[in-house]
């Protein structure tokens, strides 16, 4: 922030901050990482003769967010102009160790330098700014101490973001409202300028993943911590001024039900603003400080919530949940392949052939458990499938969850939601709790982006926010489109929670692939999703050859660890996930040209393994297998077909 900068006369050095100070009156704040790679510095400045609050964000002293402004509007104050400081308190360390059921890693180390900053406006009354600095980012969020009864409303935030000029952005446009959105299903732009307006009037969705423009540090801002006080955000269309704005919901959306204006009592504190930045892609795919910031786990014991493999029949036929003989064919392929669970979709109380009571004992006979769809509706939305009318109304709920209990049901895929007012994002809290208590596990679709809620709800298993494999059914674009969009996702939607993209099939749809079988079958690997539904039919995955049969039988759904190791957003990725002492290593191509990737093995230490590499054939339709023993020091070298992968496994030598 040069402007801040100039006005400096005298810098003291704490332990977790920099102080900078004029000869009036202290106007800048600086948080500095544990590592001192990663600063977020807060000023207060004056702007048209009023004083205005900033910040900017570097990483090794390069700009990667430049002066951005900072403030907030509530229906009775604005916390905008004229602000002044009250107190700055002291700095303190967070540092905490917390485990995951899924994700991208079992433990976390949530390590930060926090300072909050009190501050009034010409009212008297006052917001604080809570600042975070990590090693791989930052976080910040308003928070009003004072105390009321009555609620109060926030109106706008001027938070902002000004993206470092000359660089290149992946970002996907808001959903404009319609009967099945927002639903944060729309294409990502592929690299293009930052600055660039979306396409949308309704704004870009988070996150947005950028570079500077010598590609040297990547940035990916989203939102996290994100409770039932408040509504879910996004950004502006355009970046006025090189600089793009906060902004809140449509009327329009849930069918014009809620408001747009979220409103608490006090004290009351938003979500973080976080902002993950590092001079690699790995600082980026590999974050967790999306739930790092997220309260912790409400649920004490948890031996009730596995993540695991589904069998999914809706995508290959559209009229199987109605059907229970139908479903038991999808029961069977889960028991053959050694998935725990079977997905039973829309419209399964309209059941033929027997009922969902049949079809549960049967399931229950092959060991599979059962997954069940449900509406949220409703009044927000106006979608006809069922059941509806089950999960807005606390007790109506509260007592469903507890039938599905008796039935021995595992979890609900609850779904169209269509809006990220206030009243839904509370809706989506509602239900998290009532299944805790019910020990029944939860899946999101037609819904908003995951603001690290698995952190606290750990029976959150998935969330859908991405436009995903059911696109072969219904929309043309999605052939040409998938095979970029697959390899944008790792880098941007897939980064900030679980990702219900329903992978891994192999025969073609209403529209045809162009994705080979072994980019397909990459996929459970390359998307981090605490349940992975299979979108396949049974033929599909039955009459695979004996390696990646093998592969689809053994692939997990939660991660010990997870590291990148190649790619560029659109182009290719290369990933390894580490389940107990095994690895796995994927990659896809998103290109229409082949490519040779060079995966070094280093990340297996003093390890000695056996790899069976699964790669593509001579034909994108053919698997071509191969073993071998490996260690650090060794490469794999694969060739990728266009729109191409692989598929590896890593088992110890014993």
């Amino acid at each position: 922030m040069k402007s801040y900068a100039r006005r400096a006369t005298l810098v003291a050095a704490f332990t977790t901050f920099i102080l900078t100070q004029t000869t009036r009156a202290q106007t800048t704040w600086t948080v500095t990482s544990p590592d001192g790679r990663v600063q977020i510095k807060v000023g207060l400045t004056d702007a048209a003769g009023k004083t205005r609050l900033g910040y900017e964000v570097t990483h090794d002293k390069q700009e990667v967010v430049s002066t951005s402004p900072l403030g907030i509007s509530r229906k009775d104050q604005a916390f905008v102009d004229g602000l002044r400081l009250v107190e700055a308190k002291r700095a303190k360390t967070v540092d905490e160790t917390y485990t995951m059921l899924s994700g991208k890693r079992k433990t976390c180390h949530n390590l930060a330098n926090e300072r909050t900053l009190v501050l009034e406006n010409p009212n008297g009354a006052k917001v604080e700014l809570v600042v975070r600095a990590y090693n791989d980012g930052t976080a910040f969020r308003y928070r009003f101490p004072e105390q009321t009864q009555d609620r109060r409303t926030v109106t706008s935030e001027q938070t902002g973001f000004c993206l470092s000029s000359g660089g290149k952005m992946w970002a996907h446009p808001y959903d404009r409202c319609t009967k099945y959105s927002p639903a944060y299903e729309t294409y990502y732009v592929n690299g293009v300028d930052t600055g660039t307006a979306s396409a949308n009037e309704a704004g870009w969705a988070y996150p947005i993943l950028f570079c500077t423009a010598d590609r040297s540090r990547w940035t990916l801002i989203t939102e996290a911590g994100l409770d039932r006080s408040y509504c879910g955000s996004r950004l502006t269309q355009k970046a006025k001024n090189g600089v793009y704005g906060l902004r809140f919901s449509d009327e329009a959306e849930g069918d014009y039900m809620g408001s747009v204006e979220p409103s608490w009592t006090l004290p009351w504190a938003t979500p973080w603003r976080v902002i993950i930045v590092g001079d690699s892609l790995a600082n980026i795919v590999e974050s967790t400080l999306v739930t790092d910031v997220c309260p912790p786990s409400i649920v004490q014991e948890t031996s009730w919530i596995q993540p695991g493999r589904a069998s999914w029949s809706w995508l290959f036929d559209h009229d199987s949940p109605q059907d229970c003989t139908k479903l038991k064919t999808w029961v069977d392929l889960a028991a053959e392949m050694g998935w725990e669970y079977s997905l039973v979709d829309a419209n399964w109380d309209r059941m033929k052939n027997g009922t969902i009571h049949d079809l549960i004992a049967y399931a229950d006979s092959k060991g599979v458990g059962l997954l069940l769809w449900y509406n949220s509706g409703g009044p927000h939305n106006y979608v006809s499938e069922k059941p509806r009318g089950l999960m807005t109304h606390r007790e109506i709920r509260r007592e469903e969850f507890q039938t599905l209990r008796r039935w021995g049901i595992k979890g609900v895929k609850v779904d169209f939601f269509q809006s990220d007012k206030q009243n839904i994002i509370q809706l989506y809290h509602d239900i998290l709790q009532d299944a805790a208590e019910a020990q029944i596990m939860v899946n999101f679709h037609g819904c908003t982006l995951p603001r690290g809620w698995s952190r606290t709800y750990p029976h959150l298993m998935s969330m859908e926010a991405v436009r995903g494999e059911e696109c072969y059914s219904f929309d043309r674009q999605f052939t040409t489109e998938a095979p970029i969009h697959n390899v944008i996702l790792p880098f941007t939607r897939n980064v900030v929670g679980p990702m219900d993209y329903t992978p891994v099939m192999f025969q073609n749809n209403v529209f045809r692939h162009l994705t080979t079988y072994s980019h397909e079958l990459a996929l459970p690997v390359i998307f981090e999703s605490g349940w992975l539904h299979f979108a396949g039919g049974p033929r599909e995955y039955l009459d695979l050859h004996e390696a990646p049969k093998k592969f689809l039988k053994a692939v997990p759904a939660a991660w010990d660890d997870t590291k990148f190791l190649a790619g560029e957003p659109g182009q290719f990725v290369v990933l390894a996930r580490r389940s107990g002492s095994t690895w796995y290593v994927a990659g896809i191509n998103g290109e229409d040209a082949g490519r040779d990737v060079d995966v070094a093995l280093s990340f297996l230490g003093d390890t000695r393994c056996t790899v069976t590499l699964i790669a593509d054939g001579k034909t994108p339709r053919e698997f071509e297998t191969e073993s071998e023993a490996v260690t650090a020091q060794d490469h794999l070298e694969v060739r990728l077909l266009p729109y191409g992968g692989f598929a590896a496994v890593l088992t110890p030598t014993r």
